[in-house]
């Protein structure tokens, strides 16, 4: 993509009504619009890292035996009457609306009741178990105070797989090639360093549950951590009760501010009892399927490695999710210049490295360094006058304080290393 044909363009000033660096930093670098309070539009940058993190999370629940579905956003009240999760004192969150014959419907908050309905049509004998089915789906959630940019919202796109399994054992086999998945899908995306594996209260669904947490001081969730073996607990259920289940001391803990980037549940029969989802054993027997929930929401991870992922000058994205792996820049308005820019873009394009090309001609020089720190994008190759005098191109990752001066050669090497 060429810069000159971006609609979007970067702001000097960060947006008066945000409080939170990512919000700051992705409406100034052009990936997302606020639309109001808690409800963000993602512009062209931002589509492609949202899709990009959508992609590993597909391929790990793929991996793991996901069927990927679309349910939809409107639910009727009758799906979630047997749970008793319909009345507002149950849960507070609901948007609530009127079909034409007064018919009372809500935007979906979650999707455990509805889909374990749906699995009605499709389970009924051992022989249609395990299944493990999962979507990307718009939830919407009517939360008093929206804050925290994009990691909090009362619309916000979210991926949640539902196990159905035979029984307890079934379930936890399946249950910890999940876990292990998140791990996989958080390392991806840069963030695996700082997140935890986190014991937690499993609220409205189960007694306990497993958060994953990323240390920042941005988080709205204490957790204690053992840094030694890698799990923490949250502050919620930080009593003697869990730190002699997991084993823990708490001498052995370190407090941390974190933020929640996905949760995994198991429901048992919860749901599957209220909504009457059961199966036929070999010998004729009639049982509940048992049941687990898994979830992330791809734009909550987006804004917390925004958060964790940034300096004093902007967005330092992972190789795995920036929205292009090089800024090409090219300086002054020289025209042997300019033909060798667009000469080495073409190149690289066709090679399939994905490039931004900064080919503006109405821009100083260092509002396009103070543009590409900003964005963040991981390689930033720079063609001037200058450099080519050197004899090439000068390529500096956006991690680090200096550049070099390559050739093209070593230039190609260093872009198609896989990361």
């Amino acid at each position: 993509m060429k810069q000159s044909h971006l609609f979007t363009k970067t702001k000097k000033e960060s947006p008066a009504d945000e409080v939170s660096l990512n919000a700051e930093l992705l409406i100034k670098a052009g990936f997302i619009n606020k639309e109001m309070a808690g409800v963000y539009s993602y512009l062209p940058l931002g589509l492609r890292v949202i899709k990009k993190i959508e992609n590993i999370i597909r391929e790990e629940m793929n991996a793991i035996g996901g069927q990927e579905v679309t349910l939809t956003a409107l639910q009727d009240k009758s799906t979630w009457e047997p749970t008793d999760q319909w009345a507002d004192d149950k849960v507070d969150v609901w948007f609530k609306t009127k079909l034409k014959n007064e018919t009372e419907l809500g935007l979906a908050v979650t999707h455990e009741a509805a889909i374990t309905k749906m699995m009605k049509s499709f389970i009924s004998s051992y022989r249609d178990l395990p299944k493990y089915v999962y979507q990307f789906q718009t939830k919407f959630r009517n939360e008093v105070r929206a804050k925290s940019g994009i990691m909090r919202c009362r619309e916000f796109e979210m991926k949640d797989l539902y196990s159905f399994s035979k029984n307890e054992e079934e379930h936890n086999a399946f249950y910890e090639k999940a876990n292990e998945a998140y791990k996989n899908i958080f390392k991806r995306a840069g963030i695996g360093h700082i997140t935890y594996v986190t014991f937690a209260s499993g609220g409205m669904f189960s007694k306990f549950s497993h958060e994953f947490q990323t240390i920042t001081a941005a988080g709205e969730d204490t957790i204690y951590v053992d840094e030694n073996k890698g799990i923490a607990i949250n502050k919620e259920v930080y009593n003697d009760e869990v730190l002699s289940l997991l084993d823990l001391k708490r001498e052995d803990l370190v407090e941390n501010k974190a933020v929640e980037v996905g949760n995994i549940f198991t429901l048992s029969t919860r749901f599957s009892d209220a909504l009457e989802l059961k199966y036929k054993t070999e010998v004729g027997e009639e049982k509940s399927v048992f049941m687990g929930s898994y979830g992330i929401g791809p734009g909550r991870l987006m804004g917390t490695i925004v958060e964790v992922l940034s300096d004093d000058k902007g967005i330092i994205w992972p190789e795995n999710i920036a929205p292009f792996k090089v800024h090409l820049l090219v300086l002054g308005g020289d025209d042997n210049v300019l033909v060798e820019a667009e000469k080495l873009y073409q190149d690289l394009n066709s090679r399939g490295i994905e490039i931004l090309f900064d080919d503006r001609t109405d821009i100083s020089a260092g509002e396009k360094f103070a543009d590409s720190d900003l964005i963040g994008i991981p390689y930033r190759v720079v063609v001037s006058k200058r450099s080519l005098s050197d004899g090439g191109y000068e390529v500096k990752k956006r991690i680090e304080p200096t550049g070099k001066i390559v050739k093209i050669e070593e230039l190609i090497n260093l872009l198609t290393l896989k990361v």
